[in-house]
């Protein structure tokens, strides 16, 4: 599969469908607190993106994946499922949103932290969120892709974590998952890897964990992943646009300070 440059009109499909995905974070926050259960705050998101958007959450039923959110709490990597696990005091958890608006694809995540928490889970949620921005700070036209990758690993190893290396990003579109794939460590292939062109859209969404790069992914669901060594996982997510002399968040949040 070929990447895919998009035409100005589907940047703009692009930028509302980005948009759309970024407002169900802003939306969910509030009700993201103790006590409350991952399939809650799925069932919240899956009204709104489907009533209050006129969106088709991506997720559902994506290969087989039952809910509309991904929930991943703790030493859950990504891909985890909403149930009726209740969050408590302590706890990081990344809710990972996509939405299909007009066929077109927004991609994005964050952190959220439950309470008063340990200084392990946030320092693992910053040194992530860091690696994310060091990440799109890389983008324009002309660099190699992997130079993307080779920044965030260099920042990870930096703070003493591991960027998880069997998941990357992706190219989006039209398609969930599209060329190219978005390597978030240094494979050694940097000068191999694409070259950034003008329209290129894709996703940047390093995982780090406290402890090694290692995971594991559950038997009984086929879907979560966690660290293998129990440690402490942290993920941020933004769709990329590719513009003439830099880049564009095409998933920013009105929270958000970066440009």
């Amino acid at each position: 599969m070929a990447i895919t440059i998009k035409t100005a009109e589907q940047i703009e499909k692009m930028r509302i469908a980005g948009k759309l995905a970024a407002s169900v974070l802003e939306m969910i926050e509030p009700h993201v607190k103790t006590g409350v259960t991952t399939g809650y705050l799925d069932q919240l998101c899956h009204s709104y993106i489907v009533e209050k958007l006129n969106a088709i959450p991506a997720p559902l039923n994506y290969n087989g994946f039952p809910k509309s959110i991904c929930t991943s709490i703790n030493n859950v990597v990504c891909h985890g499922i909403p149930g009726e696990k209740k969050l408590k005091k302590g706890d990081i958890i990344n809710i990972d949103i996509t939405v299909i608006k007009d066929g077109f694809h927004g991609d994005t995540s964050k952190m959220f932290l439950i309470g008063k928490t340990s200084v392990k889970a946030r320092r693992i949620c910053k040194v992530a969120h860091e690696c994310l921005l060091i990440g799109i700070e890389k983008v324009k036209p002309g660099i190699h892709l992997g130079e993307i990758g080779r920044a965030i690993g260099a920042h990870a190893k930096a703070k003493d974590c591991a960027v998880v290396r069997d998941y990357c990003g992706h190219g989006i579109g039209l398609g969930f998952h599209e060329m190219p794939q978005v390597i978030h460590y240094d494979d050694g292939k940097v000068n191999r890897s694409p070259i950034l062109e003008q329209g290129m859209t894709f996703t940047i969404e390093p995982m780090i964990n406290l402890g090694g790069f290692e995971v594991i992914t559950s038997k009984l669901d086929g879907w979560t992943v966690t660290t293998k060594d129990r440690s402490l996982s942290a993920q941020w997510e933004h769709t990329i646009l590719v513009t003439k002399n830099g880049y564009e968040i095409l998933t920013l949040r009105k929270d958000e300070l970066i440009s």
